[in-house]
């Protein structure tokens, strides 16, 4: 420390520290003391802020030139495609195989879809899963051949019945969905008509599937009111089933055939709804024979049928009676 010597205060007078002013600081400077203790006690947050104002800036910017950048880029890449294309790796083959239903214009559509035209660019995975979209396609294979073909394999479902909806017929597959529109190729397919016939026609086609002497000239299955089926054949005859023991009406109408040759009489209507019962409606032959076995004159077709009454149906020359004694046998006129 400096000393001070006795000459120094010979002059000294004493004074009252209070009497002292008080400088003041400059406000630019009080100003910067201040932003220095902000930005040391919240520094994360104003850098987190400052970030979010940048972002949002750019974002704002980018998407006011969002058409300038668009144009942009599709101007590169179609040059970046004219430059692949002129080095000799241009699409120019696509080879498909295994399509029946599916339209080969629907395939190369789902193809080309932003993939451009190089087999540089050609995304071959996002082709195979947009072609599996197709309703008949159950998997697709999509393979590049270097320089410049792409080669598509289709499996398709298998159709298994036809469905009428108005004045259009649909191939429906194992699991009741439509997989295209019928073609010359499916028309020996069991065909099913009426409205909700598709979501039950799998299981009925199976049960009858295990009776090709009930499927010879059968026509269509038609869905009644959602609830059960009838058989209609070509010549007219149309047999009615119940709504739950399918599989025993069907047994019991095999073995009606087998014995009887049923389907075969002159008789438009069977109806096998009620258990244990068969009920028959004689065509206009068999009627005029039942007439002339009573001796009276057939009754003309009302325009209502009237109430059943209970008799056994008519049998051919020779032959037993169609259904007695296994079962009662009731007739409709």
């Amino acid at each position: 420390m400096q000393q001070v010597g006795a000459k120094s205060f010979a002059n000294a007078q004493p004074v009252d520290p209070r009497h002292f002013p008080v400088p003041l600081p400059r406000p630019s400077r009080r100003a910067l003391v201040k932003a220095s203790h902000v930005w040391v006690l919240h520094k994360q947050v104003i850098l987190r802020s400052f970030g979010a104002i940048l972002a949002l800036l750019l974002a704002f910017g980018v998407y006011e030139a969002r058409d300038a950048i668009g144009a942009a880029g599709l101007t590169a890449y179609r040059f970046v495609q004219g430059e692949f294309a002129q080095a000799g790796f241009g699409i120019d083959a696509i080879e498909i195989s295994g399509q029946t239903l599916t339209a080969d214009k629907d395939i190369i559509t789902l193809l080309t879809v932003g993939t451009g035209n190089s087999t540089l660019t050609f995304d071959a995975q996002k082709a195979q899963a947009r072609l599996e979209w197709l309703r008949a396609v159950k998997s697709a294979t999509v393979r590049k051949v270097y320089p410049n073909k792409v080669i598509v394999s289709i499996v398709e479902k298998v159709p298994v019945v036809r469905w009428r909806v108005g004045d259009t017929t649909w191939l429906i597959d194992e699991a009741g969905k439509k997989i295209g529109t019928d073609i010359s190729s499916y028309t020996d397919l069991p065909l099913v008509i009426g409205e909700g016939a598709a979501d039950d026609a799998v299981p009925m086609v199976r049960i009858l599937s295990r009776h090709a002497t009930l499927q010879n000239q059968l026509a269509a299955l038609s869905r009644i009111g959602d609830r059960r089926w009838d058989l209609i054949y070509r010549n007219g005859l149309r047999v009615q089933l119940p709504e739950n023991g399918v599989a025993q009406a069907l047994d019991q109408l095999d073995m009606y055939q087998a014995d009887y040759a049923l389907l075969d009489r002159d008789v438009t209507l069977i109806d096998l709804r009620v258990q244990g019962i068969v009920t028959l409606k004689p065509g206009e032959i068999a009627a005029e024979q039942i007439a002339a076995a009573k001796g009276k004159k057939p009754a003309k077709k009302p325009a209502s049928p009237p109430a059943s009454s209970t008799a056994s149906a008519p049998a051919a020359a020779g032959a037993p009676a169609v259904v007695a004694p296994v079962v009662p046998v009731t007739r409709t006129q």
